[in-house]
């Protein structure tokens, strides 16, 4: 159902009925390796490239959460994914060992939400039984893409952020045990001339925040309908300028219900700048420390935002402003 211009309302709830995660080694030393089901040990994973190696990370991931759920690829409908790569070249190389009908999508950071918003919506029409959905990126390979190689050893300033190694993917089933996702917002693209690719916090905070304020609008809901309200990878200095953003609109978020991905995956003794980055960095917080949550019952509703920078190499190195995008889903425990 659609609520307002730019939300909607699932009807039959969806349920995550299965995720996995995989890592590299830096984030097996950080906040939540506990709850991370594969841990690489190196970041070639056994391949001849990092992009060969973040092809890996999204193979292992789909097959462990498959395996979780205990049926065979060929059951999955749909897989709907994408990363930060040209072309999305892992997820589309990906592709071609499950044999299941593909949609690639891509919204930088955003993507992990806005593909599993897709996926909702899909199952809930009753067009998909089953759907394969997720998100992952690399250091290495974005770093080599982006910015400079790592072998290059470029400083970076304080505002920059530091690429998750990881993919998150979760199997939205029909029926099943599991949180269920029962709302969703896509963002629109917005750009306030922010020109900084090493301030991406910066950048993306009027859209989280805007995305944060429709979907309360839209939906007719407040911050205290939501245990925790999570955003993707703002970072220290993005996070505080949606803080603020909020603030002029006259929604306060208390601390103590504000989680940022990017500054939970990490320890604060890593040094990783402002904090974590990714489209693997939302989609590994989700789909291991909130659903573990989630299916706890620790948590029984949260709202999860995921930023996206909509910048490319072409269009940095042409001197482009960067548009942003957020999109929402809210996430509920079984127990409401």
């Amino acid at each position: 159902m659609k609520i307002g211009k730019q939300s909607w309302s699932f009807q039959q709830k969806p349920v995550i009925s299965s995720s996995a995660t995989v890592t590299g080694p830096f984030e097996g030393k950080g906040a939540i390796a506990n709850k991370i089901d594969l841990i690489h040990k190196d970041l070639y994973m056994g391949q001849p490239s990092f992009e060969q190696a973040h092809q890996q990370l999204i193979e292992d991931a789909c097959q462990l959460t498959v395996q979780k759920a205990s049926i065979r690829y060929q059951e999955v409908d749909l897989f709907i994914s994408g990363d930060l790569i040209n072309q999305m070249t892992p997820t589309n190389f990906a592709a071609r060992h499950h044999h299941i009908p593909f949609i690639g999508v891509t919204n930088a950071c955003a993507t992990s939400i806005g593909a599993l918003a897709l996926s909702a919506l899909i199952v809930d029409s009753g067009n998909a039984h089953y759907i394969l959905t997720g998100a992952a990126s690399h250091y290495a390979a974005v770093e080599k893409q982006f910015r400079y190689p790592t072998e290059y050893g470029s400083q970076k300033p304080p505002t920059a952020q530091w690429t998750v190694t990881g993919a998150g993917f979760g199997l939205v089933s029909q029926i099943g045990q599991g949180p269920r996702i029962t709302k969703a917002t896509i963002g629109r693209v917005m750009d306030l001339n922010q020109t900084d690719p090493f301030n991406m916090g910066g950048a993306m905070a009027p859209a989280a925040a805007d995305t944060i304020l429709t979907h309360l609008e839209d939906h007719q809901a407040s911050v205290d309908d939501y245990d925790l309200i999570v955003t993707g990878d703002l970072g220290e200095i993005g996070q505080s300028i949606t803080i603020d953003l909020l603030k002029s609109q006259q929604v306060d978020i208390p601390t103590k219900k504000w989680v940022d991905c990017g500054l939970s995956i990490y320890k604060a003794d890593q040094n990783v700048y402002a904090g974590g980055s990714g489209a693997g960095c939302s989609s590994v917080y989700l789909y291991s420390q909130l659903l573990d949550a989630l299916n706890k019952q620790e948590l029984n509703r949260i709202l999860v935002i995921a930023t996206g920078a909509l910048l490319s190499p072409l269009s940095t190195l042409q001197k482009q402003s960067i548009p942003v995008i957020a999109h929402a889903v809210t996430i509920e425990s079984e127990a409401i």
